[in-house]
């Protein structure tokens, strides 16, 4: 059993819809890739069984920015729903499917992703929730960390609004602009004008997106 991690759990929205399987499949497997590559993990992230992902991260700040990058890098034909659990994990197997979990903070991020299947219909554009292994009520030191649970929940309300209502190419400025990239070196990217990618940038909230981000991973 590991000490306290958190895990990753994600799951793809309306894969079974999509015209092409194989197609769904490389562009998570390209998007994990992506996420994988930019942050330390303690397990990277790779698919599971069906249509399912799962990592593990050593931190909530590292964990919220898989979930930001991932939707980001996704095409905007497709999504994920994402529960983190934190606590400890234990590791029981491995298989083709990646390896085996187990222990409270894997629950916990199961429990997670069917809170954000539940509260679709009242919060249709929110993918992501966080959860703690263990409630306060039974274990008084968790009654801090259940306060920055609600905390971290708050933020992802509204930072997945401004996700949820992104296209593809705000998702593809939004990922640039988290990259450091220039409004001009975006706008060659795209094959538009600077001024061009300076209106999306304010009509879509990517400044305050990005800003926000970086106060979290700060």
């Amino acid at each position: 059993m590991t000490s306290s991690v958190v895990t990753l759990i994600g799951d793809l929205v309306g894969s079974r819809t999509h015209p092409s399987r194989r197609a769904a499949q490389e562009e998570l497997l390209r998007a994990l890739s992506l996420v994988n590559a930019r942050l330390e993990t303690v397990q990277a992230l790779e698919p599971t069984i069906g249509d399912e992902l799962q990592g593990v991260f050593s931190s909530v700040a590292d964990a919220l920015q898989a979930t930001l990058l991932m939707r980001l890098a996704l095409p905007e034909r497709m999504d994920v729903r994402c529960g983190l659990g934190v606590g400890p994990i234990e590791v029981v197997g491995a298989s083709a499917y990646g390896l085996t979990q187990d222990g409270p903070a894997w629950w916990a991020a199961r429990d997670a992703v069917d809170a954000v299947k539940r509260g679709e219909r009242r919060t249709p554009a929110v993918r992501t929730r966080l959860q703690p292994s263990r409630p306060p009520q039974e274990d008084p030191s968790m009654l801090e960390h259940d306060a920055r649970t609600g905390l971290v929940n708050g933020y992802l309300l509204c930072r997945d609004q401004v996700v949820g209502a992104l296209d593809g190419r705000g998702r593809r400025l939004a990922l640039g602009l988290l990259d450091g990239r220039t409004h001009a070196d975006l706008a060659a990217a795209e094959g538009i004008s600077a001024s061009a990618v300076s209106q999306r940038v304010r009509r879509d909230g990517l400044t305050s997106l990005v800003a926000s981000a970086q106060e979290v991973s700060s």
